[in-house]
């Protein structure tokens, strides 16, 4: 493992407590960013991208007892910055389209795959 793996987790980590935190009721985000719901599937569409195709480079370089948990950091991990983003746009944005975040999570694992099965097809 090298420096890119515990950076890019504690990111993500970071994502996800920030996130939790306006649940909690410490700390209000909405409002705080203009973001349109294409925008956000913009990111999804690049991190999805970005990261099956790093998750691949990285699989070959750790031992194979690594290689699910590096999977699942790589696929669970971005969800976590949509999450976020979403949170912090407007509250009238939110009410009219709640699911935009689970649809940027698809979109994003959708292409986090494309490598993977693209590097297995027989060609």
């Amino acid at each position: 493992m090298n420096r890119l793996e515990p950076v890019l987790l504690a990111f993500f980590f970071a994502c996800w407590l920030a996130v939790l935190l306006p649940v909690l009721g410490l700390s209000p985000l909405s409002g705080s960013l203009f973001l349109e719901p294409r925008s956000l599937y913009m990111i999804a569409v690049a991190t999805g991208w970005l990261s099956g195709n790093l998750y691949l480079r990285r699989r070959q370089q750790v031992p194979q007892t690594l290689r699910w948990r590096f999977l699942v950091a790589y696929l669970l991990g971005p969800p976590g910055l949509f999450f976020l983003l979403w949170a912090m746009g407007p509250e009238i944005t939110q009410a009219q389209a709640p699911l935009v975040p689970l649809y940027a999570v698809g979109v994003s694992s959708i292409l986090f795959l494309v490598p993977i099965v693209l590097r297995r097809w027989p060609g």
